[in-house]
């Protein structure tokens, strides 16, 4: 739908979903259509124009982090550093999905059932060509492939969205799934 926009109506959906994720990431489900509008600058019928429900701006916002994580890995996986590129988009990831908590509580109240399985599963490429190059670089064991990967990435979006982690919580799990994926100092050994 947007790139049929002119572009001040494409610049002006853009405005619309930035201020609906700074909303509703500080006033949770008690955010409104109008404080959306105030922030984007836009009146609040231009929000409805190109957002006729409170859910289709959500699943708008759903799709915007689609596409940013999709960015990322594409990026990671082209200019990150082997060893640690892998592990840095990992830990993004799981930091995205808890930074839409929200967003997706929102969704699930509307009745709206939001899984990260298609949007992960989409990264399926990217995610192989940065498990390769941790593993060329041995930060990763040879016998991790990317299905594991992608149902630790689901399995823990899905646990930090559901569970509510804290930061704490959620740098300890990744040490200990990380952990899990390095390979093991007698398995170095000659």
């Amino acid at each position: 739908m947007a790139r049929s926009l002119r572009s001040d109506a494409q610049r002006n959906r853009q405005r619309i979903l930035e201020a609906a994720e700074v909303v509703f990431a500080l006033k949770g489900p008690s955010a409104s259509t109008e404080e959306i509008a105030q922030k984007a600058g836009v009146g609040i019928g231009t929000v409805f124009r190109h957002f006729p429900t409170k859910e289709a701006l959500l699943q708008a916002i759903i799709e915007v982090l689609a596409v940013r994580v999709a960015a990322e890995t594409g990026n990671l996986a082209r200019t990150g550093e082997p060893a640690t590129a892998f592990f840095e988009f990992f830990t993004w990831v799981i930091g995205q999905a808890a930074e839409q908590r929200t967003v997706v509580d929102l969704l699930a109240e509307a009745g709206v059932e939001v899984t990260v399985a298609k949007p992960v599963d989409a990264l399926r490429d990217s995610v192989a060509a940065l498990l390769a190059g941790a593993q060329r670089a041995g930060a990763v064991r040879r016998d991790v492939g990317v299905p594991e990967v992608l149902a630790l990435l689901i399995g823990l979006c899905q646990a930090s969205l559901h569970a509510g982690w804290s930061p704490e919580v959620r740098d300890r799990t990744l040490a200990v799934v990380f952990d899990g994926l390095r390979p093991s100092p007698a398995a170095e050994s000659p």
